[in-house]
């Protein structure tokens, strides 16, 4: 019995420390990449962040803007057939408008799927202080993303969301997202894959091609902390 209790704390011990050293690698890579996008004081001068450019569906290139304000909203805005369309996201309420659908006026997205957006909202990404965010992350060891061998980290967010981040083993770049999202009652898994990084004059680096599976976008431009309108988050009919 004595051998057998030895046999079951050493293994304990192998577990603990096994798991304290996956907690270790899984913040090395996060400071790691913070570091190699600009660093956290960088970029926790983010308030606001305008991104244009435009998206690749069905052989056509639809101009598209986001501009995102730190925890308080997001609006989408695309053109198409020369009308403009928008989806707004804030931190209460969020609204879609397609005139190109045949849409006359905007109209409130579900609570729901607003919860699944809000993310969206975090313009400074949820690795900066995410365990003040109430997120948790793990390290899951390495993989390989279309030939490129990558840490591969598990989050799980304050509101209980997964995602599992992919991060180029040779210059910590955040190269793709597997985020798991509920629809309809249905949880699903939506990919996003990111590209072509530049450092901005902020001292921040981005990614310019973003693709989650609905379209390539290619950014053009990004600007940052631009002033925004205070109703620059709620549709003109409900001003």
């Amino acid at each position: 019995m004595r051998t057998l209790r030895i046999a079951i704390m050493a293994l304990a011990i192998s577990i603990t420390g096994t798991m304290a050293t996956f907690a270790q690698n899984a913040d090395e890579i996060i400071q790691k990449h913070i570091t190699a996008i600009g660093g956290v004081d960088n970029w926790k001068k983010i308030k606001t962040m305008k991104m244009t450019g435009s998206v690749s569906m069905q052989g056509m290139e639809m101009p598209v803007t986001i501009t995102t304000q730190q925890a308080k909203g997001m609006k989408v805005e695309f053109s198409l057939n020369g009308m403009t369309g928008y989806m707004i996201v804030t931190d209460k309420a969020g609204w879609n408008y397609a005139p190109f659908g045949g849409q006359t006026k905007p109209e409130a997205i579900p609570d729901e799927m607003v919860k699944q957006m809000q993310d969206g909202l975090d313009v400074q990404g949820s690795l900066i202080d995410y365990k003040a965010k109430g997120h948790k992350v793990v390290y899951l060891g390495k993989d390989d993303v279309e030939g490129t061998e990558c840490f591969k980290l598990k989050m799980t967010k304050a509101n209980g969301k997964e995602e599992t981040l992919y991060f180029d083993a040779s210059n910590y770049y955040h190269i793709r997202s597997v985020e798991k999202t509920t629809a309809n009652g249905k949880e699903m898994e939506q990919t996003a894959t990111y590209g072509n990084f530049q450092k901005l004059p902020e001292g921040i680096v981005c990614p310019m091609s973003i693709d989650q599976g609905n379209g390539p976008v290619a950014v053009k431009s990004v600007e940052i902390n631009k002033q925004l309108p205070d109703n620059f988050f709620v549709p003109a009919e409900l001003e």
